[in-house]
């Protein structure tokens, strides 16, 4: 008898969508946060800012498959659906490293519903890293132009594993909000949540950058701040398109709903640039960009089109006014949030998280659990809007006393702030090179 390329149970269609659904999103954080964060500061801080993006998508990967990635989805533990902060990693440390050769169904243990995946365990694994992995980087965002290199690579590991993979549990792994019928299409409080909170508590941790830094904050390349941009708007749909599972009509629904939600916040935040009396330039435009990302990522399979315009108008409205105004208050004006993290990633996570509440659409299911019952039946109600306020207030309360906790420590055998020397001095200091030099090698006299 022939052998198969690939097992029966393996559907080639949904396979092939979830690994370059999972490329798009890797793309999004390398070369996109790359780009997009070595272009958006000043020239002495581009180099490092770059190289703190890919050492940190680098880090996130080892731990990811040696233990995280059974923290956030493996097995409750001792086998207790719905209790405990993660799952089971002490058994088989590095389990999905140990390749079959058809390297497994894949599966997570604590969730019972839906229909099988007709895709291997690797591609699961894969897709889950690299939204693991790009939500310290979006967390760096806060932090850039002083956190000591050499403390970033020690926080980012210990923050996944403390962190990261808790919320991941709860909320996608079969955890105790799962089970409490909390909704989180794609990550607008696993990742974007948690990492608007987790980036201005280590802004404050941390201290300020130098006060040239924060008073003279212009770009060096606007062109690859751009260029960043556009990766993140169309890695979009795969962040949001991946998470059906299926290569099926509700991935089609979330990636239209992902790019029409962000089209409409990229021109509310132009309206209301015009309203307020300011001129629309290009940092804000990326801005209102960002904000209807990751506010549909919570709802991008939950909601109709109807309420994905919506979710882009009151999204971008309630982070337009907090980015320009509520910054000024305490205690946000008192906390140097680099790119503004707080209010990009946190509100505007945070209120995509509340708005599925409000709009979330039963009819959206476009699949069966294996009783026959639809596998999405939540409709938009004051209960759901409860669950998912009490879902958002336990995110942000449990990352930030995590995450001063994992900083304090690193701080006690780290520096987790750059000299004063250092910083004034950036890329050349820090890495020895820096993005444009500025000292041309003598060639000899005369050019000879």
């Amino acid at each position: 008898m022939p052998q198969l390329p690939y097992p029966q149970w393996l559907n080639p269609g949904d396979n092939a969508w979830q690994l370059t659904a999972a490329t798009l999103v890797g793309l999004m954080s390398v070369p996109g946060l790359v780009v997009l964060y070595g272009g958006v500061m000043q020239k002495r801080w581009s180099v490092n800012s770059m190289m703190l993006a890919f050492t940190g998508f680098a880090a996130v990967l080892i731990v990811w498959v040696l233990y995280a990635f059974d923290m956030g989805f493996g097995n409750a533990w001792h086998g207790i659906s719905g209790h405990g902060f993660w799952g089971n990693f002490i058994g088989q440390p590095g389990a999905v490293l140990n390749h079959a050769k058809e390297q497994g169904q894949a599966t997570i243990p604590t969730i019972t519903s839906g229909p099988p995946w007709h895709f291997p365990q690797s591609s699961l694994v894969y897709f889950q890293f690299v939204f693991a992995a790009i939500t310290p980087l979006l967390l760096l965002g806060s932090v850039l132009g002083r956190i000591n290199f050499k403390a970033w690579l020690v926080f980012v590991p210990i923050w996944i594993s403390g962190v990261y993979v808790v919320n991941a549990f709860l909320i996608w792994g079969g955890g105790w909000w799962a089970q409490k019928g909390a909704l989180d299409f794609s990550g607008g409080y696993v990742i974007h949540l948690t990492a608007g909170v987790a980036g201005f508590v280590a802004a404050w941790v941390i201290g300020p950058r130098l006060a040239r830094d924060r008073e003279i904050d212009a770009p060096n390349n606007l062109l690859m701040v751009a260029t960043g941009a556009g990766f993140l708007w169309l890695g979009w749909n795969g962040f949001n398109g991946g998470d059906p599972y299926y290569a099926g009509a509700d991935a089609a629904a979330a990636v239209l709903n992902t790019n029409l939600c962000t089209a409409v916040a990229v021109l509310v935040w132009v309206t209301w640039d015009y309203m307020t009396g300011r001129k629309p330039s290009l940092l804000g435009t990326v801005n209102g960009m960002i904000v209807g990302l990751v506010a549909i990522t919570p709802a991008a399979g939950f909601v109709n089109g109807w309420g994905a315009i919506l979710i882009g108008v009151i999204a971008s409205s309630i982070v337009y006014v907090a980015y320009n105004y509520l910054s000024r208050v305490r205690p946000f004006r008192n906390v140097d949030d680099t790119l503004g993290v707080v209010y990009t990633h946190g509100f505007a996570g945070l209120a995509g998280g509340l708005l599925v509440g409000l709009f979330a659409d039963s009819n959206m299911a476009v699949y069966l659990n294996k009783d026959g019952t639809p596998a999405f039946s939540g409709t938009g109600s004051l209960h759901l809007l409860k669950v998912q306020a009490y879902v958002g207030l336990w995110v942000i309360s449990f990352t930030a006393v995590a995450t001063f906790i994992i900083l304090k420590l690193v701080g006690l055998v780290i520096p987790l702030r750059m000299s004063e020397k250092d910083m004034e001095e950036g890329d050349i200091a820090v890495h020895g090179h820096e993005v444009y030099p500025s000292d041309i090698p003598s060639l000899g006299v005369h050019g000879t």
